[in-house]
């Protein structure tokens, strides 16, 4: 219901939960495709119904099941958790570039709450750079925590308004 009273706002609808921890999947691909997988599909294609496109949050190293969620319809994977492990933006854009949009992936564990406002500037030039227009600039977990200077905030902003 929400999804047809909201439609006309919207240009993707966002779900999820955390799937993987820092090193590999929080489950075995072998459970992931029993347990969450059909349900997983069920909600894309829901969602695909309303002509929407599908943002999917998942935190931590979730590399080995990406094409099974390419499969299921999902347009966009958030967060990029840099730091997790098989994560990194060069590798998931040689793998999957062209396949999914990804959101995120400005370090939130050490860039930005402690580098300063030129490194975030460059990196988010260098994400964007990496994804080739198949990017959103956003923090690599859901939320700027208290830690991360007013400035760098700005930075980021100023990296992904930067033509």
């Amino acid at each position: 219901r929400y999804l047809e009273l909201a439609k006309p706002y919207l240009s993707a609808a966002f779900f999820g939960n955390d799937l993987g921890t820092q090193l590999s999947l929080l489950i075995s691909p072998d459970s992931f495709d029993e347990f969450v997988l059909p349900y997983l599909t069920e909600i894309v294609q829901g969602i695909k119904a309303f002509g929407l496109k599908t943002a999917m949050h998942s935190c931590g190293s979730i590399d080995l099941i990406i094409p099974k969620l390419i499969h299921a319809g999902v347009d966009i994977l958030h967060p990029l958790q840099a730091k997790a492990a098989g994560m990194d933006a060069e590798s998931l854009a040689a793998k999957y570039g062209g396949q999914l949009e990804f959101m995120g992936g400005v370090d939130t564990q050490e860039l930005l709450p402690f580098g300063n406002s030129r490194q975030v500037k460059e990196e988010v030039l260098r994400l964007r750079e990496i994804f080739q227009g198949k990017f959103i600039v956003s923090p690599s977990h859901e939320a700027l925590l208290p830690n991360v200077p007013f400035e760098n905030v700005m930075a980021m902003s100023e990296g992904a308004k930067q033509m």
